[in-house]
């Protein structure tokens, strides 16, 4: 089966430009290994089939590979896929290729063979070369995802690209499409060994944080879930998560909590070091359990580690459950150690947030592969069940706080 890419599964991409190019102009997009530093007709026409694009353009031009990478970015956000894949060779063509110029060459030649891949477009082998050359395994997951993107086997993709998501931070792409190849094709890899007794079941607890002075709604929030019979509940607050952190975990735990940038990242650090030790679910607060049927969804789970997914394949933390000692916990404490002490300034949602969690499970899936499996077993559920078990009630508060996405 034929597996798109994930955020583009009802998308056409033969949006019509503003001006037509010429025969003559549609074929000329430059080589991407050409000496010249020159911005040619063709580069400039993909700009402007943009407005963003080329609003930013006629303001800055292209003076260097920042210009060019920013385009770049800007297009692929915008779904141009195929004319980002121009702009992101531009900017690999005039990137001095050392290795001290960020972004580096092969992230720009890897970023352009995937939007090619989007677009409908197989990278030439050439251009892989190249990047095979800057890169191996940045080349193996542009070749795995073109494997089961044209419907190779699974199985094959996945040992093709192998642990190439080890050159990346923490929740960018490769993760969610590592991670969709996995569901779709071999979901087992995520199963445990299973056990002669009974698997142990996920606890009926469930977890908040509010760092300080609740508002109205998260007050309600709290209450509401302090009184679901069968659940045992505990919100933490900001001085009582320090304590607990720094009795269960010790100084360093506490003082990367209190160094945190913004109460969600602080929240995404806490949350994962609770259910370790306690088991049970997790839930941010500013969602709620929608309903009885919710409820019995949470106990009847057989899996020792339950999860979710966004519509585009990024992992929840908002709402996931787990047993103590979690082989995919302990993944992303990992993780989010390793975040803390060498990317401090890394984009939250990479940092702490739900890029640790697809990093663990694409971990577990990857050495389950290869005949490592781990105890207990994971199950993963779509969007669809999410907005059935979740409800994101209206927040106040979010238009007077600063939001985590200006840290």
């Amino acid at each position: 089966m034929t597996i798109p890419p994930y955020a583009f599964f009802a998308d056409t991409f033969n949006v019509k430009q503003e001006k037509q190019p010429t025969e003559k102009e549609q074929s000329v997009e430059p080589a991407i290994d050409a000496d010249s530093q020159e911005i040619t007709d063709f580069e400039v026409q993909q700009i402007e089939v943009d407005p963003q694009a080329k609003a930013y353009y006629r303001e800055h031009g292209i003076k260097n590979v920042h210009d060019a990478f920013t385009l770049a970015n800007i297009l692929h956000t915008n779904r141009r896929t195929r004319e980002a894949a121009t702009i992101y060779g531009l900017a690999f063509r005039i990137h001095p290729k050392r290795t001290d110029h960020y972004p580096l060459a092969q992230s720009l030649l890897q970023a352009r063979l995937l939007c090619m891949l989007k677009s409908g477009e197989e990278p030439s082998l050439h251009e892989i070369a190249i990047l095979r050359a800057l890169n191996i395994p940045f080349a193996n997951y542009i070749e795995g995802i073109s494997m089961a993107w044209k419907g190779g086997d699974g199985r094959t993709a996945l040992r093709h690209i192998r642990n190439a998501y080890e050159e990346f931070h923490t929740g960018e792409e490769i993760d969610s499409l590592y991670l969709e190849i996995v569901l779709k094709s071999a979901p087992e890899l995520l199963q445990g060994k299973g056990h002669t007794e009974q698997n142990q079941q996920i606890p009926r607890k469930i977890f908040m944080y509010w760092d300080q002075n609740p508002p109205e709604e998260i007050a309600r929030n709290f209450e509401f879930h302090k009184n679901i019979p069968g659940f045992e509940f505990k919100a933490f607050d900001k001085h009582e998560a320090a304590e607990w952190l720094y009795s269960n975990y010790g100084v360093e735990a506490r003082g990367l909590f209190l160094n945190a940038r913004h109460p969600a990242e602080a929240a995404d650090f806490l949350r994962v070091h609770v259910t370790q030790i306690y088991g049970g679910w997790w839930l941010d607060a500013d969602i709620r359990i929608r309903d009885e049927e919710a409820l019995r969804f949470m106990a009847s789970q057989t899996a020792e580690n339950v999860f979710l997914l966004t519509y585009n394949g990024v992992v929840h933390n908002d709402f996931y459950g787990t047993i103590p000692d979690s082989s995919v916990g302990a993944d992303c404490l990992l993780s989010l150690y390793r975040n803390c002490y060498l990317h401090h300034g890394l984009f939250i949602a990479y940092k702490t947030g739900p890029g640790v969690f697809n990093r663990a499970l694409n971990r577990k899936a990857w050495r389950s592969l290869q005949g490592f499996k781990t105890t207990d077993a994971v199950q993963v559920y779509n969007h669809e069940v999410f907005d059935k078990v979740i409800d994101q009630f209206d927040t106040p508060y979010k238009a007077i706080l600063p939001s985590w996405h200006s840290v």
